[in-house]
């Protein structure tokens, strides 16, 4: 299994409307599945082929527990949680995160990355909200003051 996004028939977003949202609000919640196959298209999409990311032995002589995913693609399936939150890609004017803990994906099998959006606060004069992101995989955070300034007016 690969990072997987709600189907059409599992989610019809409807845009967000700025008058309607609280502070505080829970937006969405999406789960992602990354798998090994995932990371060798990454690191091919990226160019980003350190053997952390696909080789145990290298991974385990750094100190690592295993493979992990690069952190930019973990980062990346938290944007696009907001991106289909908002039914406009363009409309997320700024985006920024931490990084707090790797995610380690296991052989076989499959991570999993919860991501949580809710309103961090609204800017009606500039017609956005700040989305703030949970971000775990385990139980565990994995990206820290994860956030995203969504143009909605």
């Amino acid at each position: 299994m690969s990072a997987q996004t709600p189907s059409s028939d599992d989610f019809q977003p409807e845009r967000p409307v700025l008058a309607e949202l609280e502070v505080g609000q829970e937006l969405f919640t999406r789960t992602y599945a990354i798998d090994r196959a995932l990371l060798v298209r990454y690191a091919g999409a990226s160019g980003d082929f350190n053997p952390i990311h696909y080789n145990e032995r290298v991974a385990r002589e750094v100190g690592l527990p295993g493979v992990i995913a690069h952190g930019m693609a973990t980062m990346g399936l938290a944007a696009s949680a907001v991106e289909d939150w908002a039914d406009d890609p363009g409309a997320v004017t700024e985006y920024g995160v931490r990084f707090t803990r790797p995610v380690e994906v296991p052989d076989p099998g499959t991570a999993e990355i919860e991501v949580v959006g809710r309103v961090g606060a609204l800017d009606l004069a500039a017609g956005s909200v700040r989305v703030d992101l949970a971000v775990t995989s385990g139980g565990a955070s994995v990206l820290a003051k994860a956030q995203a300034v969504v143009r909605l007016a």
